[in-house]
């Protein structure tokens, strides 16, 4: 689903003939019409009394997202509005179900094993959005020569729409140790999970709350520069599908190849420093971008950037289960994702309207990427806040 379909929405906007801060919009914004979505959750999961039945019904939901994709590929047109509001619900049905894929998969993978689980899981899942992404760029490449551009990318949207019935399917085959409504209850515990509201007076002074304000401040310098990758390659640098797909497969396989050993490392060190050493390495990869136009260059560009995206993911998954309780995570989720998707959306309106104002060129990329690492470096005081 990520591989073929999201990974592309953005050189989707661009070739229906979008510019690229509408590009970028189109990866961002909808993010936070998803987060406000998302905050049904609690309430559809009580409802429902089960975490596995909403997962399945959000994924259902979002693997029927791509038909309107479809439509728009073959008919060879589309409007802003119309892409935001498909993506919109993209990804609104995807965060309304990750807080309850996290309430449940604290519950079904057992705490020996969650780390190395974890990487694990990352890594076939890196591994898959790779092979997916470098298809995907050869579909597309294929499209280009014979005039056929999207037709390629109505492909390839079906493709994404099937491959999240089959992960659906496959959700659905899970068990469910302990729904909801039949967790045990001990002293002071409902044995519900905690509303959004005491959740999030709790998390002010709670490792929880530390933890969200450090994403959520390193997401928005990321999320600056983050959705305009892809316009500068395929606007400003020229590149074709075929280079566009090299360098961002690159960072795919290094996540995958990456994800056992920082598993190992998670292990030694404790998810707080992992977060740390991530968040630091980070910081400067925006710069990296701008000393050449070279494709072996940005793969290996590209390669350090995945190793070390990776442990930040990695590290992110697992503080939600080390720093949140299990009567807190769905709703510390949900507080978290509204959060992030602001972030997410504030740092690419920003960045946004810096390429404007610069005028798109090569300058303009640059003041964009310069100012997404000044952000990031701004962020990495709040570590102080995480215990060690």
């Amino acid at each position: 689903m990520v591989g073929f379909g999201e990974t592309y929405i953005p050189a989707f906007a661009l070739a229906l003939g979008l510019g690229p801060v509408a590009a970028g919009l189109t990866a961002t914004v909808p993010l936070l019409c998803g987060a406000v979505l998302q905050l049904v959750t609690p309430k559809g999961v009580a409802r429902l009394g089960t975490n596995r039945g909403w997962v399945v019904a959000c994924t259902t939901l979002q693997s029927l997202s791509f038909v309107p994709l479809i439509w728009w590929a073959i008919r060879g047109h589309a409007e802003l509005w119309e892409l935001l509001a498909a993506a919109s619900v993209y990804w609104g049905a995807g965060m309304a179900g990750a807080p309850a894929w996290n309430a449940w998969i604290g519950t079904l993978i057992p705490v020996s094993v969650r780390t190395s689980f974890f990487a694990q899981r990352g890594r076939l899942g890196q591994f898959a959005i790779c092979v997916g992404f470098v298809i995907g760029g050869l579909v597309l490449q294929w499209g280009e020569r014979r005039g056929q551009v999207l037709t390629a990318f109505a492909v390839l949207f079906a493709l994404a729409g099937v491959s999240r019935l089959i992960s659906t399917a496959l959700l659905t085959a899970c068990s469910e140790p302990m729904p909801p409504r039949r967790r045990g209850r001990s002293a002071g515990d409902s044995g519900q999970s905690l509303g959004l509201s005491a959740v999030a007076r709790g998390m002010l002074a709670s490792p929880s709350g530390a933890v969200v304000s450090l994403l959520w401040s390193f997401i928005f310098g990321a999320q600056f520069a983050a959705p305009y990758f892809t316009p500068y390659m395929l606007r400003e640098l020229g590149f074709s599908y075929h280079a566009f797909m090299l360098v961002m497969a690159a960072s795919f396989l290094a996540k995958a190849v990456m994800s056992p050993l920082l598993g190992r490392l998670a292990s030694k060190i404790g998810t707080f420093r992992l977060i740390g050493w991530a968040t630091v390495a980070i910081t400067p990869l925006a710069l990296l971008w701008l000393p050449s136009a070279n494709l072996g260059y940005l793969v290996v560009v590209q390669v350090i950037a995945g190793a070390c995206w990776a442990a930040y993911e990695l590290a992110v998954s697992l503080l939600f289960f080390e720093a949140m309780t299990d009567r807190e995570r769905t709703a510390a989720v949900t507080i978290y994702n509204v959060g992030l998707a602001v972030a997410t959306v504030a740092g690419a309106c920003c960045g946004g309207l810096v390429l404007r104002w610069f005028g798109s060129g090569h300058d303009a990329y640059a003041a964009v990427f310069i100012g997404s690492s000044i952000l990031r470096l701004a962020a990495l005081p709040l570590l102080a806040r995480l215990r060690t």
